[in-house]
């Protein structure tokens, strides 16, 4: 009997029972090229139920599966897995599409590596090729690349490991200009992505960590030499089980565009109102607290810029007419303009000036101001109330000058005023009457007489006329009824019949 005790040999059947329920595919090879056996997850990978449909051997397997890497270069023969397996090659991690040579449509993803078991004597006893399904990964990335290259938003994708670009889609190229070529291959730093940022030694710290970046302003360098404001942030992905960081930007290029000419227009606002020779300020609509005044305006008011800013014409006592501020100041709350209001401006060093005083309601800065626009007349009223009263003067004794002279005079006066009109026909029969008797030089208490009035009663009607053709003297009202070819007879009521 031999004391050569034979090599023990592997017993199939019980490697077939363990490696049966693993969740890795196994086909086990022949040393002659036959394919003996495979598990179920192996099968389940093929979409077959028997291992007779993977093919009887190598040859029969590569004709019924047609393998492609992942570059879509078809596997030629000699270079299916199974086949480099039966040459003795090792396999390690051999990504291929694998579709059935029926239906190339269907296609599903594998990874192999390769397992050789040997016998005592050295001897290749099971070759073993293991498969893992990378289909849903696969398809899982596909859609994020079909969605990465669609999505509208600026995107780029790049390696951990040497910071350099392996993605960019239509959204980043159509924002700064580049092309694709640009940006494949180049690094961040190449690129500058955060050369141009407060944070930017920040963010490529955390590019070096793998850690997020979160969102932060940045100039992005263009290919034209310019740049663009952005918003950038970094997520941490894998792509083909690669470290990667996805870039995401949001482009704010507009609103800086937006900012500088808002901006550029509020310079030009602030000079041109700076320099208006006509005195303007800006107030609060909500309170009326005067923001701003130019040089014209504290000249007419006497104030300084520091003591107008700050307050309202309240706390000024701006204006003499208290009811006719606060009049204003609800038009302008009603979003009602204001134009050429008269008002009475009380000076700093106790003087007043006329004013016509236009205002509406204006949007600065996202808050409702009002814009003040005033227009000093206090000369030109003086003047006109120096001929004004020249003309009464030379009009008292009218026996000295003819019709035309008087007439001509008078509508100097009408051109010389601001006075509102109204035709005779608005006024009343009595009003006709009383402006009949001025005209004829009667006093009040030879009106009273004349038309058995009391002199209370006369003077009553006197201010009501007054009140409705716009003057306050006696010759005014005279120089307004000749204006109309009124000019007063014996028969007061034959003046009703008067037209304009």
């Amino acid at each position: 009997m031999s004391d050569i005790s034979e090599p023990p040999r592997i017993n199939r059947s019980s490697l077939q029972e363990l490696i049966g329920g693993l969740s890795d595919g196994i086909i086990l090879l022949n040393p002659d090229g036959g394919i003996a056996w495979a598990n179920v997850s192996a099968l389940d990978m093929h979409r077959v139920s028997d291992v007779e449909e993977l093919g009887a051997d190598t040859k029969e397997y590569r004709r019924l599966f047609t393998l492609r890497y992942r570059n879509n270069h078809l596997l030629e023969e000699g270079q299916y897995p199974l086949e480099r397996l039966l040459a003795g090659e090792t396999i390690d991690d051999v990504t291929v599409e694998i579709s059935p040579t029926s239906d190339l449509d269907l296609v599903w993803v594998h990874t192999m590596r390769s397992m050789i078991i040997s016998d005592g004597t050295g001897k290749a006893d099971v070759l073993a090729l293991i498969l893992r399904d990378e289909t849903p990964r696969f398809e899982a990335e596909e859609r994020f690349e079909r969605s990465f290259n669609a999505n509208p938003a600026p995107g780029l994708i790049c390696r951990l490991d040497d910071h350099r670009f392996i993605r960019v889609n239509e959204g980043f190229l159509e924002m700064t200009g580049f092309t694709k070529e640009d940006v494949v291959g180049k690094t961040v730093e190449a690129i500058g992505l955060f050369s141009n940022c407060e944070t930017g030694e920040d963010a490529l710290t955390k590019l070096g960590d793998g850690r997020v970046i979160r969102h932060r302003e940045a100039l992005v360098p263009l290919p034209d030499g310019g740049d663009r404001l952005v918003i950038v942030a970094g997520e941490p992905i894998s792509v083909v089980e690669e470290p990667c960081m996805l870039f995401t930007f949001a482009d704010l290029d507009a609103r800086r565009k937006a900012q500088n000419a808002l901006r550029q227009s509020e310079e030009r606002f602030s000079k041109s109102f700076r320099l208006s020779p006509a005195p303007a300020a800006v107030s609060r609509l909500d309170d009326f607290v005067f923001t701003e005044a130019n040089d014209a305006f504290l000249q007419v008011s006497g104030y300084s810029v520091t003591e107008i800013t700050g307050r309202t014409a309240s706390d000024l006592r701006l204006w003499e007419d208290v009811a006719a501020r606060r009049a204003l100041e609800q038009k302008l709350r009603d979003n009602a303009f204001v134009r050429n209001e008269p008002l009475r401006m009380r000076q700093k060093d106790g003087g007043t000036a006329d004013c016509l005083v236009s205002a509406e309601r204006v949007e600065i800065n996202d808050e409702q101001c009002v814009i003040w626009a005033l227009q000093d007349v206090t000369e030109r009223r003086r003047s006109e109330a120096q001929l004004v009263e020249a003309i009464e003067s030379v009009m008292a004794d009218t026996s000295w000058f003819s019709r035309s002279i008087v007439d001509r005079l008078a509508t100097l006066k009408h051109q010389s005023t601001a006075a509102p009109t109204a035709r005779l026909m608005e006024l009343s029969d009595r009003e006709r009457e009383i402006l009949g008797l001025i005209c004829n030089g009667q006093s009040d208490a030879e009106m009273g007489e004349t038309l058995h009035l009391s002199k209370n009663t006369i003077r009553n009607h006197i201010a009501s006329l007054y009140g409705k053709i716009g003057v306050n003297r006696r010759a005014a009202a005279v120089i307004w009824a000749r204006e109309r070819g009124f000019t007063g007879t014996a028969d007061p009521k034959a003046n009703s019949k008067a037209k304009k």
